[in-house]
């Protein structure tokens, strides 16, 4: 398995609907909406790309050469913003999967850094590590973020080879021994229970799909559950909110639709509004990709 350095991640180019990444040592060529009608700015680095990735039928494809990947490799951000310390740097255990993905969304790098700055403001004001809950949370970048800055996270997805592969990452993060709870189970279910246990939290944090099956079948739907979900959220956090983040890829919610979701399903307690904006991904020449939206607060 490659070692990883800090920030070993970068984006090299984009273009033609597609983006050209750096994951460590291994260099990608993937398929990217948001670069439709935009020129690659420099088609002479396309050709160092270890493989590309195309869909056949569906959400799923194939690497192209299909026999040049590592099975697995490592990569690693470091997450602390200006001269804050301690240093958070998290790794991510990557592997191609059939859907285009390795195990990490690079674009929630600031995502990150601000839950960082959150987690340290929490535990000031709280006097204790704050409660986050962490839903659709995938390989675990939010949840290291938080863990690493010292709260205690409970980790919720519907899959249980992510959640496996999460807390792999924590333990090679050097995380391993955090008070992380790693639950595979449906969010809406999960906070259902939460709620008549009568459990709060002091955060949330969530990532919802367009569309998923828990890991009974139960079906999710982002327009039609994802402010009921957000409703429970806001009863799981009445007493004591500290900080929340939703980000979303779905067409069709915008900063704007996004933060309304929040504003209706969790703020009603809070006067200031919650910030929303893009995510995005930065060439090492100043040009931005857009990757997604999210809404926070506090700001």
């Amino acid at each position: 398995m490659n070692e990883a350095t800090e920030d070993s991640y970068g984006l090299l180019d984009f273009g033609a609907g597609r983006k050209l990444e750096q994951f460590g040592e291994v260099v990608l060529d993937r398929p990217c909406p948001a670069a439709e009608g935009v020129a690659k700015r420099h088609p002479d680095l396309w050709s160092n790309s270890a493989a590309r990735y195309d869909r056949t039928h569906g959400e799923q494809g194939a690497w192209t050469p299909s026999n040049v990947l590592p099975k697995q490799w490592m990569v690693s951000f470091s997450i602390t913003a200006n001269d804050e310390k301690p240093k958070c740097p998290l790794t991510f255990q990557l592997q191609p999967s059939p859907f285009g993905h390795v195990g990490v969304f690079p674009e929630q790098r600031e995502s990150w850094r601000w839950i960082v700055r959150q987690v340290r403001r929490g535990r000031q004001r709280l006097g204790r590590p704050p409660r986050v809950l962490n839903l659709f949370a995938y390989t675990g970048g939010c949840t290291l973020a938080a863990a690493a800055a010292g709260a205690e996270v409970v980790h919720i997805d519907a899959a249980r080879n992510m959640v496996d592969r999460a807390r792999e990452n924590a333990a090679i993060s050097g995380l391993a021994n955090h008070p992380i709870r790693w639950i595979v189970e449906d969010a809406l279910k999960f906070c259902r229970r939460e709620v008549k246990r009568g459990n709060r939290y002091d955060a949330v944090i969530l990532d919802p799909p367009s569309y998923g099956h828990g890991p009974k079948g139960e079906a999710w739907k982002i327009g039609d559950h994802l402010l009921p979900l957000l409703n429970l959220c806001g009863e799981l956090t009445a007493d004591s909110l500290a900080f929340v983040l939703a980000t979303c890829h779905t067409p069709g919610i915008g900063p704007a639709e996004l933060a309304a979701y929040m504003a209706d399903g969790i703020m009603g307690h809070c006067s200031q509004p919650p910030l929303a904006d893009e995510l995005v991904l930065d060439t090492r020449d100043g040009r931005r990709l857009r990757s997604g939206v999210y809404a926070r607060w506090p700001k």
